[in-house]
């Protein structure tokens, strides 16, 4: 009886065990927050990326078709200065679902985001994040 009492045992206590759980679910808290504010971060800047490339495909599509300031001019119009292959050539829409192709830009006017993207986006990108476009 003694021998038994006397051999070690391999193993965790209950303690440690429970030590460990709350070390990682205080990681688990502070890591996660900043991962969405992260991949929200990253979807507002996808969103200005695709407004600067619809602002420079109109640009290009003005000159080469000699038109005047204040032109209207769709999304279809521009389709041939955006990178086949892209999500806004294939679909027109952002990554939040806004669609662009619903929009009329006008030459050397300001660009909207789509519908709902202040919404979306107001936390991680405030209204200076998106000068020059408009807020929508």
């Amino acid at each position: 009886m003694l021998k038994k009492l006397r051999q070690k045992r391999a193993g965790f206590t209950l303690v440690e065990i429970m030590i460990v759980v709350a070390i990682i679910a205080l990681l688990a808290a502070i890591a996660v927050p900043n991962f969405l504010r992260s991949r929200k971060r990253s979807q507002a800047t996808r969103i200005l990326e695709d407004l600067r490339m619809i602002d420079s495909a109109v640009d290009q599509y003005a000159i080469e078709s000699g038109l005047a300031g204040g032109t209207d001019v769709s999304l279809d119009q521009v389709k041939l200065y955006i990178k086949k292959g892209t999500s806004l050539y294939e679909t027109g829409k952002s990554i939040l679902g806004g669609d662009y192709s619903l929009a009329t830009y006008k030459v050397d006017g300001t660009i909207g985001t789509p519908t709902g993207t202040k919404d979306a986006l107001s936390d991680v990108a405030p209204d200076e994040f998106w000068s020059p476009y408009t807020l929508q």
